[in-house]
């Protein structure tokens, strides 16, 4: 079996990466270790760029993101007990939208199916072979059976605990990492949002956030110990706290109701440098992971997915290796920005262990600036709604 691109991996990067070598006329197969009801039962981030939006359009997926998705022009800082607004759409002339990631997912694997692209899910160990070679392959099994696919690449869109990744030699690769001393408790309720745009709250008891995936449909953030069990967390308890964390208006609006999914997620800020080895690029959170306070994860792998796809368009159509030799550059200096941007998030809205009775009222005056002056606010929408890739 051959094809162009070898994509292991079939999440949003994956998926995405696909449908844009696609257009661009270049073969490729996706190999999956997940059945398809697995991936798509990720429950996983839920806000898109202007540009993430723009590529689903590119390859005729974006239709319905733009019939069921929330078209959102700011958002809401809460501290003190008050909401500040942030008018990104006067500040930046962009908006985002909230879709979720299961449903872009959807449509991926819908448009996929559509051009009769090979995906291989249920894929067991699957490996990459000699990408710093001439001839790299991708082995894996399936139903007691080893597969082979030859390529001339390799894209790693595997995630953060992928086999691409970890099939680079230590010695060529270098890792940065935080891991943040909380995590975010999150619930989905079949109850209509306490407000039309996102509310995120600084509060001496920890971190919230209101979202929603509609509106009748509405996903809640609360910062907890790393030490806590989701059994440790009934609802009751849940909406309680959530109401002691957020201004009075957003607490007495608030409509509770039965969750129906509730974890715990870890945060953390990573990046592994660089992102190409020899005819293997790694892809979304095969390379880079960023707390969701920026709402940047799914952003980043779909700009990812457009620097590789022009990338390799450019050494089919035009003979040259220039766009791949630059991959690494180009997209390590957006994610850096991200990472930067959802640790000042991160930074300003969470309750910090060690920060004492002076780091919140450093946060205090953060966020008072932020929601007082122009220009803070014009870079805080620059940087929410999307660098441009």
């Amino acid at each position: 079996m051959r094809t162009k691109v070898a994509i292991i991996g079939a999440g949003p990067a994956g998926l995405l990466l696909g449908q844009l070598l696609h257009k661009y006329g270049i073969d490729n197969v996706i190999l999956e270790r997940q059945s398809p009801d697995y991936v798509l039962g990720r429950i996983r981030a839920g806000l898109l760029e202007e540009g993430t939006v723009g590529l689903l359009d590119q390859i005729g997926a974006g239709a319905r993101a733009h019939a069921e998705g929330l078209v959102h022009e700011g958002i809401e800082l809460a501290f003190d007990g008050r909401r500040h607004r942030i008018d990104m759409k006067a500040a930046t002339g962009k908006t985002v939208m909230i879709y979720g990631q299961t449903e872009v997912t959807l449509d991926l694997m819908n448009a996929r199916k559509a051009a009769g692209l090979t995906t291989v899910y249920e894929a067991r160990d699957v490996r990459p072979h000699d990408f710093d070679g001439s001839h790299p392959r991708v082995t894996w099994a399936k139903d007691g059976v080893t597969h082979t696919l030859d390529c001339d690449f390799i894209a790693g869109c595997d995630g953060f605990h992928g086999v691409s990744r970890a099939s680079v030699p230590a010695s060529a690769i270098e890792e940065f990492e935080r891991v943040y001393p909380f995590g975010w408790l999150g619930i989905l309720s079949e109850t209509p949002p306490v407000s039309h745009e996102l509310i995120y709250s600084n509060h001496a008891r920890g971190f919230a956030l209101c979202t929603m995936r509609s509106m009748k449909r509405s996903r809640h953030y609360l910062q907890c110990s790393l030490d806590d069990h989701v059994d440790q967390w009934p609802d009751d308890r849940f909406w309680d706290e959530l109401k002691r964390r957020l201004d009075q208006e957003a607490a007495d609006n608030l409509v509770t109701g039965p969750s129906i999914e509730k974890s715990i997620a870890p945060l953390r800020s990573f990046v592994a440098e660089p992102m190409r080895f020899g005819k293997l690029f790694l892809c979304g959170d095969a390379a880079h992971i960023v707390p969701p306070t920026g709402a940047k994860g799914l952003n980043l792998a779909a700009s990812d997915a457009h620097y590789l796809s022009g990338a390799l368009r450019e050494f089919y159509d035009e003979k040259s290796s220039a766009g791949i030799d630059a991959y690494s550059a180009t997209a390590l200096a957006r994610v850096w920005k991200a990472v930067r941007f959802s640790w000042w998030m991160t930074s300003m809205l969470h309750k910090f262990p060690d920060n004492g009775s002076i780091g919140a009222r450093i946060q205090v005056a953060e966020l008072d600036y932020v929601t007082q002056s122009q220009a803070a606010m014009t870079s805080l929408s620059e940087n929410y709604v999307g660098l441009p890739f």
